[in-house]
């Protein structure tokens, strides 16, 4: 009790809108983005409160490219500078990726809320850093029914993707396991006929979100790179005023497939 009255719980500052790079798998450079910044500390009462500069003067030393490994090896300067027994660091930050229409082939940017978390837990330990994205795409309404004309109907549902690597996971990568198996993406422009040639596949098709969770999991579950994984989805019925969640994470048993694997 008398070393842990020696520090302060909860300090820190949130939503510092800084420019940085973050790794690109189609920019070697990085991507330049806007980031709000969070960081949370534990520091000793005897330091001074100008701790706040030193932070500020570590994030201008290190925003040429934030990534995982970057990430990893600069926590430990915030730990150094802040003189903090616990350091957590929150980047939050838009970012654009260029896709293809599904007939047309006309060339759109759509904007993913993407972020990166790394944390000290303790001075002792070592830290972790995770990657985190959020993708829009349309998934078949449960109350659909398929044997009606016209009984498919879709609704929004925004698949969240949190990942701790030792490597960088892109984001591309990440988007394109979500499209892959959604039942259609999301695009910032369609041309006419890429409207309709998406209309129809609503109303023929079915991909339920439990269904694309399942492939989802079943993915990240055998990617041996991964130490953690979590998919959660929430989706966003037409005829609700609230939304539906689902999730799962590397560790929890929960069989959606029946996919026989130590990494569920």
């Amino acid at each position: 009790m008398k070393d842990e009255k020696r520090f302060l719980v909860d300090v820190g500052m949130k939503d510092l809108p800084f420019p940085i790079k973050v790794v690109s798998k189609t920019n070697p450079d990085g991507q330049a983005t806007i980031a709000n910044i969070s960081i949370n500390a534990r520091i000793m009462h005897e330091f001074e409160a100008g701790w706040i500069d030193k932070f500020i003067q570590v994030v201008h030393q290190h925003r040429d490219r934030i990534g995982t490994k970057s990430l990893r090896d600069n926590i430990a300067d915030y730990v150094k500078e802040l003189k903090a027994s616990t350091v957590k660091i929150d980047f939050e930050y838009p970012f654009f990726i260029e896709k293809h229409t599904p007939v047309s082939k006309e060339k759109c940017l759509v904007k993913y809320s993407c972020g990166y978390s790394a944390k000290v837990p303790s001075i002792d330990e070592k830290s972790r850093v995770f990657f985190k994205m959020a993708i829009p795409c349309i998934t078949t309404y449960p109350a659909s029914d398929p044997e009606k004309t016209g009984g498919l109907l879709g609704q929004l549902s925004v698949v969240a993707v949190e990942t701790e690597s030792q490597k960088d996971v892109y984001p591309e990568d990440i988007l394109d396991l979500v499209d892959r198996h959604a039942l259609s993406p999301i695009y910032s422009f369609l041309t006419q006929e890429d409207q309709e040639f998406v209309i129809r596949k609503i109303h023929t098709e079915k991909k339920t979100s439990v269904v694309m969770l399942d492939e989802i999991r079943s993915e990240l579950a055998q990617n041996r790179s991964l130490d953690f994984y979590s998919v959660k989805c929430s989706s966003f019925g037409m005829l609700h005023s609230y939304s539906t969640v689902i999730g799962t994470e590397k560790s929890m048993w929960v069989p959606f497939s029946g996919y026989e694997d130590v990494d569920v």
